[in-house]
């Protein structure tokens, strides 16, 4: 499984790949959004965990602009890892197309039991993940 990460905090990536190599999966880093997208263009992804609060374009951007393209990518799961506490971000969150939310500091359950939702997910649609 390949996992694109899209954080500005470089701890915060490496927990999280950190978590991700127990289960064997592969993550990329991408350290703002506009990286994030150029990455997805050249890349093949399985999972996008996007944060929300970077310089430049905000994670919820990022996400609107994904949902935008014409082809199978549009469709890649997105999970947002946030430590945003705002009452109504989930709702905003799912309205701007991801697919689920997590609260920082990410515990490994979670992010698992999100990954593998998006995952269960893709199969009853009949998706193949790229």
């Amino acid at each position: 499984m390949q996992v694109l990460f899209v954080e500005d905090d470089p701890m915060n990536r490496r927990v999280v790949r950190d978590m991700l190599s127990v289960a064997g999966a592969a993550m990329e880093e991408a350290e703002d959004a506009e990286i994030g997208l150029r990455m997805i263009e050249q890349g093949a992804f399985n999972i996008i965990l996007m944060d929300l609060r970077m310089p430049g374009m905000d994670g919820l951007t990022a996400i609107r602009h994904l949902r935008q393209r014409t082809d199978d990518k549009a469709n890649l799961p997105v999970i947002v890892v946030t430590a945003d506490t705002a009452a109504d971000l989930r709702s905003q969150c799912l309205a701007s197309g991801a697919d689920d939310v997590l609260q920082k500091p990410v515990a490994m359950n979670s992010l698992f039991d999100s990954i593998g939702r998006m995952l269960a997910k893709a199969s009853e649609e009949g998706a193949m993940l790229l």
